[in-house]
């Protein structure tokens, strides 16, 4: 049995440059927009959630507005946040475990090397730390502290038809989503490539833990998706031209990519 897997688009930022999004791009002051996405899950009556956003208090600090409350993403599938039982979090960095707290009855599935990382040494460097908020990084310790985290590393199964991978190069602990879907094996990379030509054209996005990792894992994005259409990329715009939309702000991946695109 496939899952049905969703875009789920809670923020926007449109005032960047392509200087932002690739490292030593020829036309680095050229407009390049991104999106904000958490991905849904859903098989039967089954709903993994895939990273949760952040919310307003952290959009406000970050002076990075979102579009709507990550908990109001989930009402156009009927899914209140306290049934959310499984988050999977790609990386502890804000834009993607700012909204922990908002799914207090979920365990969350993280790769044992990005615990580390965020609570480790590497966060005495300002530019390290900078993508990552305390608080959130702490409610992922409450969670453990709890008994509900289970951490991976490297490879790991989360429910049949869906597994973590490893990948690393934005966040040491950065981790990818391999999902059976009808379309085939679907690949949501998160920040293991936020736009199409990180991995298409082998760019490396500038906020990068190692670099070498980032190189080599667009590689590996790409073979655990049955098609070049089933690698989803964590924050491009373009998705939302490329797949049929099933709300307002979300729009259907497990179907693939629509004909024309």
């Amino acid at each position: 049995m496939t899952w049905e897997v969703f875009a789920l688009r809670y923020a926007e930022r449109n005032a960047r440059v392509r200087g932002d999004s690739f490292m030593m791009d020829d036309d680095h002051a050229a407009a390049h927009p991104m999106d904000y996405f958490m991905w849904l899950l859903r098989r039967g009556a089954r709903t993994i959630l895939v990273d949760t956003g952040y919310d307003a208090p952290e959009a406000e600090r970050r002076g990075r507005p979102i579009l709507t409350d990550p908990r109001a993403a989930l009402a156009p599938f009927g899914l209140a946040p306290e049934a959310v039982d499984t988050v999977i979090v790609t990386h502890l960095h804000y834009d993607h475990a700012g909204g922990l707290h908002l799914f207090p009855n979920a365990r969350l599935h993280l790769q044992a090397r990005e615990m580390a990382y965020a609570t480790g040494p590497c966060m005495c460097h300002d530019l390290l730390r900078m993508p990552f908020t305390g608080d959130h990084v702490c409610e992922a310790v409450r969670r453990l502290y709890q008994s509900r985290v289970q951490f991976h590393d490297g490879d790991g199964e989360v429910a049949e038809g869906v597994t973590v991978h490893r990948i690393g190069g934005h966040s040491k602990g950065l981790q990818a989503v391999r999902v059976q879907t009808q379309a085939g094996w679907l690949c949501l990379a998160s920040d293991a490539a936020h736009f199409y030509e990180n991995f298409q054209k082998a760019r490396p996005f500038p906020i990068v833990a190692d670099v070498t990792e980032m190189l080599d894992g667009f590689a590996r994005i790409q073979a655990l998706a049955s098609a070049p259409g089933l690698v989803v990329p964590g924050h491009d715009p373009l998705v939302r031209r490329l797949f049929p939309r099933e709300a307002p702000e979300a729009w259907r991946l497990s179907s693939g990519p629509l004909p024309m695109a």
